[in-house]
């Protein structure tokens, strides 16, 4: 499926829930599985039907923003930052979800004492080299599960998953966690990503169902 046509079926999906009377929830579940999804064992593959292929000789990740110390990392200056693993579960907003994924890269909190955010970042603004974007509170990434990620289950993060690197926010639903991550931006206001604008719930948390806006 060409990436317009990805676009369209996603948009026309959103729309009909809404068309439905589809409303968040108002109180979030405690379930360790959201509602209105079901476990797989696979791990299927959405993107925008563009998975670049990047050579970590030139991947770079941009940090900047309102931060005292913007920065550029290559890959061996990015892989030379602590590493961490972390295991969590990963919710797709169309509805499956997966257990036990282990995840390792480097934590956001890393990256956030490295560029020293100034008071006034309240969010966090993804860029990928696929021309994705997305965008989240930065309370929100400061969680000690959110991981810049470069390996999945003990090996390098596959182009189709999004590699060299991922953003994973293991609490809100998976197109949260931008694939191809380029760049990282602190603002002091809400910037809407590339679903936000097309119906998609600012939010995302999948104990509170919020899929849509």
């Amino acid at each position: 499926m060409s990436k317009e046509r990805y676009i369209e079926a996603k948009q026309k999906w959103a729309a009909k829930q809404l068309a439905r009377g589809f409303q968040p929830r108002s109180v979030a579940t405690t379930d360790r599985l959201p509602p209105g999804q079901k476990l797989t064992t696979g791990f299927p593959v959405l993107d925008l039907g563009v998975q670049p292929e990047i050579a970590l000789q030139d991947w770079t990740l941009t940090v900047d923003g309102l931060v005292e110390k913007p920065t550029v990392l290559s890959w061996a200056q990015f892989n030379a930052l602590p590493q961490v693993t972390d295991e969590s579960d990963f919710h797709c907003v169309t509805t499956w979800s997966k257990y036990d994924c282990t995840w390792s890269g480097v934590a956001f909190t890393s990256l956030f004492e490295l560029v020293q955010p100034k008071r006034e970042a309240q969010f966090v603004y993804f860029t990928s080299y696929d021309g994705y974007s997305t965008n989240v509170p930065l309370a929100h990434c400061l969680d000690d599960d959110v991981l810049v990620a470069t390996q999945f289950g003990g090996a390098p993060v596959t182009r189709e998953h999004g590699g060299p690197a991922r953003i994973i926010i293991p609490k809100l639903y998976a197109w949260k966690g931008a694939k191809f991550v380029k760049s990282i931006t602190f603002l002091a206001e809400d910037r809407l990503g590339f679903w936000e604008v097309r119906g998609y719930h600012n939010n995302g948390d999948p104990w509170k169902e919020e899929r849509y806006a």
